[in-house]
């Protein structure tokens, strides 16, 4: 059963996204990338992570599916955030842009992600993925399907 069944029943997106938060309650998939919701706010996400080397690739970097992932998760959660009860949604379309490797020296990153847009069907958003020191690693745009939970 999904965290949105399970925890969110009559809640809107943002009361869920912040009960979440405070029990540490993830989803599988952010247990498997090692994230946290650490700042939730209505239309704004931020996710910390710390890239294990069960994420490394054949060149000796962290694989570039795991930034996709975070920033994905970011923009979803930014639009669940502004959703009200009984609404979901799902990722219809992930542009990501790779700025910079995410290396295992870099230690933890964050994925902001912001709505930029929130119709009744469609929903948009954008995330950056930062490291550390705050260099840019990794960007995306998303298009994101509003449906019934």
């Amino acid at each position: 059963m999904s965290k949105l069944k399970s925890l969110g029943a009559g809640k809107s997106g943002l009361d869920l996204l912040r009960l979440m938060q405070e029990a540490d309650n993830r989803a599988a998939m952010a247990v498997t990338l090692d994230m946290h919701i650490a700042e939730v706010e209505e239309g704004r996400v931020v996710l910390d992570s710390t890239p294990g080397r069960h994420l490394e690739n054949t060149n000796g970097v962290v694989q570039g599916g795991y930034a996709a992932s975070l920033l994905d998760m970011a923009c979803g959660y930014a639009i669940i955030s502004r959703l009200p009860a009984g609404k979901t949604c799902a990722t219809l379309e992930l542009k990501v842009a790779y700025h910079k490797a995410v290396r295992f020296e870099s230690g933890p990153v964050k994925a902001e992600g912001k709505v930029t847009s929130l119709g009744k069907r469609a929903a948009f958003a954008e995330a950056r993925l930062t490291d550390k020191a705050g260099t840019l690693l990794s960007s995306a745009t998303a298009t994101f399907l509003v449906t019934e939970l």
